[in-house]
């Protein structure tokens, strides 16, 4: 007992004795943190910006999907007097962070955090997702994290400069239908590269110009009587061409091309637009973001108890909380709801590394590029660069995990009275399972295929959109009414939305709306 008490190291290089804590205590954890995850796991990371904050102040991050200096909208205070009710009434807990993607990279840590907290807040944002932003590949083809906060200043005084020049309520009426928008606001295939956020102030004047100029030119162009035969079907071409159709970006299309908009409307959906096209990398990369920072703050957290850095009480506080955030019910379990991000991603990191160090003849069958590479960081950050959610999971799910947790894949046929278990976890399923996960986190299946085919320019300047139908899931009839009202407002006129089923394009389905109170 004697000589175990003798190895303990000494209690002042403890970063924290309790769970209060100051600014030279936060000091000291990021410090420690930094040394495991840059010295030991080779993290590389924008520079850190740690913001204090309280609890209301979290829950307006919450209403404005976290940023800093975003407009004002009548959404976002819906949204915080929600989120404030439910915490108010014990119903809702709150995050214990919010990490920003941006140069720096701010890492809001709430003050009622305890000690031990702060250090895993540090460790799971300042570190895991922080390395995750700047290195993988999605994230690097699509936002420009030097620029977004320069951007959201603009983007803020620009809104308000509308609203004291034309009225609030006709401003919150473009950002109502861009936002009813966005989801289908984004490029999904590159074109070029990020675009420069900090140059789009700058820009805006020309911007302006130049797209006044081709919308004046691309309607001057408009025939005066309807063509019919070759020279009808030769100028579609042309228009078509002239357009950039088909076009999945709705709003993007609207920005340049919409009749009656005016210049400061454009403006509105471009800004909307743009940072829609920043939160898409995390919409492919959930499950990968959340497994990277997981297993980044479990690494970092048992090296410092290791290390003796903190004592077991804060080590316990710690597994309580890890344990809880990657808990996964059963899909019996009332709590069940899905499938866990941080459960599935920390668990597919932990494998990796099992895989990297102790392999079997399964995995090297499975996994020979890595198994037994002894190198389990060096594998892991390629992982985390050159992946997102979907190929991940194609790539690197092993049998041994879904053993582990059980996986089977369910069939759910409409035309089929009861649910179908097409496979399992063993051998003739591995695949199966794997590919059905593996589709599940496609964005490209969860989310509708919607794309502008064609304007008729020649007749009542009419625009029509095609819905590519997939496994025979239809636009919820309600809720495509609403939006396409949105669209045909700010179009001008008619929208025609055809849902279309295999390779042709003859509409099972189709719904017109005529603009109610079109903009300009």
């Amino acid at each position: 007992m004697s000589q175990r008490t003798a190895k303990k190291k000494p209690k002042a290089e403890l970063l924290f004795n309790s769970p209060d804590w100051d600014f030279g205590t936060i000091d000291r954890i990021y410090q420690a943190v930094e040394a495991i995850g840059i010295g030991e796991m080779g993290l590389d990371i924008y520079k850190n910006q740690i913001e204090v904050i309280t609890s209301e102040q979290m829950l307006d991050a919450y209403s404005s999907v976290g940023m800093p200096l975003f407009y004002k909208h009548w959404s976002f205070g819906k949204q915080f007097a929600t989120s404030e009710a439910l915490y108010r009434k014990g119903w809702q807990g709150l995050a214990y962070e919010i990490v920003i993607n941006s140069d720096p990279c701010i890492v809001y840590i709430m003050e009622e955090n305890t000690a031990m907290m702060q250090t895993l807040v540090i460790a799971h944002a300042g570190f895991g997702h922080n390395h995750f932003f700047k290195n993988n590949y999605v994230f690097r083809q699509w936002t420009d994290a030097e620029g977004i906060l320069d951007y959201l200043d603009f983007a803020k005084s620009f809104i308000a400069k509308c609203e004291e020049r034309y009225g609030e309520a006709e401003v919150e009426r473009v950002i109502d239908a861009a936002h009813a928008l966005q989801s289908h606001g984004v490029h999904r295939f590159p074109r070029k590269r990020a675009p420069d956020l900090r140059t789009e102030q700058k820009r805006e004047q020309e911007r302006r110009a130049h797209g006044e100029a081709l919308f004046n030119d691309l309607w001057r162009t408009v025939p005066t009587k309807k063509r019919r035969g070759a020279k009808d079907k030769l100028e579609q071409e042309r228009r078509r061409a002239l357009l950039g159709l088909p076009e999945e970006n709705v709003l993007y299309f609207l920005e340049k091309t919409a009749p009656r908009l005016q210049p400061w409307q454009r403006e509105v959906l471009r800004i909307v637009r743009l940072i829609a096209q920043y939160f898409y990398p995390q919409r492919q990369t959930k499950m990968m973001n959340e497994g990277c920072a997981t297993y980044t703050h479990h690494r970092i957290m048992q090296r410092l108890y290791e290390q003796g850095r903190i004592d077991d009480r804060a080590f316990l506080e710690f597994l309580h909380s890890h344990t809880n955030v990657v808990m996964q019910p059963a899909f019996n379990d009332r709590r069940f709801s899905g499938i866990n991000p941080y459960a599935l991603g920390f668990a597919m990191m932990q494998d990796i590394e099992r895989v990297c160090l102790e392999p079997t003849d399964e995995d090297r069958l499975w996994l020979p590029a890595i198994a037994g590479s002894r190198d389990p960081y060096e594998v892991l950050k390629d992982v985390w660069a050159n992946y997102r959610d979907e190929s991940f999971v194609s790539q690197f799910l092993t049998p041994h995990l879904m053993r582990k947790m059980g996986f089977f894949h369910v069939v759910d046929d409409e035309d089929e009275d009861e649910l179908r278990v097409a496979a399992i976890h063993d051998e003739r399923g591995y695949r199966n399972v794997r590919r059905a996960l593996s589709r599940h986190y496609d964005v490209a299946r969860r989310e509708p295929d919607i794309q502008i085919v064609d304007v008729d320019l020649v007749g009542d300047r009419q625009l029509i959109l095609h819905h590519r139908v997939l496994d025979g899931v239809m636009l919820e009839a309600e809720e495509a009414g609403k939006v396409l009202q949105h669209l045909a407002d700010l179009w001008g006129y008619d929208v025609v939305l055809r849902e279309v089923e295999g390779e042709g394009d003859e509409p099972v389905e189709e719904h017109v709306v005529s603009p109610q109170h079109p903009f300009g």
